[in-house]
């Protein structure tokens, strides 16, 4: 049985705990007019999404394709820009690569990172504070991660575009993002999904079944290249899915799921005022 903290839990996270293998095709059409309908009140004219090579980028990516191929068929002026922005290079670039020829978006641009973030981190000294090793690493993962927001931001300045995001369920609960770097932008389709939804919904959509099943990493520690995800997370994604779906999980599971979730929670929060 589930507890009250993991009922309130799936529910503060929009879980829909009702969408069921079969349901992908209406999921699909459901996801795609949130899409167009954000567009169209913001009187954009474009969407730009970072694509990485795993399949949460991959999914959002071909959502946002069709919801603009859609809106020019209706006689609006859209398009979908996919954007490679690697750190210097990238060990599976071929899946990145896959995964635009999937996706089939209406503009590629590439953006290498490496120089703003090297730059950035050159510049930042502090005298007193020697930070270790593992510390400067962390802190570069992050400065990555918001060099990449940044360049979305700027394409999407020059072409009235909006900045599509990634987040899903599973990454919301562990807290699984930087904060105003993968964390920031103006929709975030995969809302509400788990990582399993997610994938149904790659497959849906006709994705590569290798791409779709790919082990996760955010690939951002150059201390642990290509750590996986659930390494990071000391946990399985089909845990953190079993506890979103109020499933039993095992209590070492839910503690550490439930601390995660509260660490995290000002990630998720607009920044904090006086009362």
């Amino acid at each position: 049985m589930s507890s009250q903290t993991q009922e309130r839990i799936a529910r503060e996270l929009g879980i829909d705990r009702q969408l069921a293998r079969g349901d992908e095709a209406a999921e699909i059409v459901r996801r795609v007019a949130f899409i167009q309908q954000v567009l169209r009140e913001s009187g954009g004219q474009a969407l730009v999404l970072g694509i990485s090579g795993g399949v949460d980028s991959l999914t959002a990516g071909r959502l946002c394709q069709l919801a603009v191929e859609q809106m020019r068929g209706a006689g609006h002026d859209t398009r979908f820009i996919a954007m490679r922005l690697p750190y210097k290079s990238q060990a599976d670039e071929h899946d990145a690569q896959a995964s635009l020829d999937f996706i089939r978006p209406d503009l590629v641009s590439t953006c290498n990172i490496a120089e703003s973030v090297d730059g950035l981190m050159n510049q930042v000294r502090i005298d007193g504070l020697r930070p270790s090793a593992e510390l400067t690493d962390f802190a570069k993962s992050n400065v990555k991660a918001r060099a990449r927001m940044l360049a979305q931001y700027a394409v999407a300045n020059f072409s009235n575009g909006l900045v599509v995001g990634t987040d899903h369920g599973a990454e919301a609960l562990m807290g699984f993002f930087t904060k105003y770097g993968d964390g920031a932008c103006d929709l975030a389709p995969l809302s509400g999904l788990t990582k399993t939804q997610v994938r149904a919904l790659a497959e849906a959509l006709g994705a590569p079944g290798y791409l779709v099943h790919k082990a996760p990493t955010a690939d951002l520690e150059e201390l642990a290249p290509g750590k996986l995800d659930e390494t990071a997370y000391g946990c399985s994604y089909a845990e953190i899915d079993a506890y979103l779906m109020g499933e039993p999980v095992s209590d070492a599971v839910r503690h550490l799921i439930e601390t995660a979730y509260h660490r995290t929670a000002h990630k998720r929060a607009l920044p904090r005022t006086p009362a």
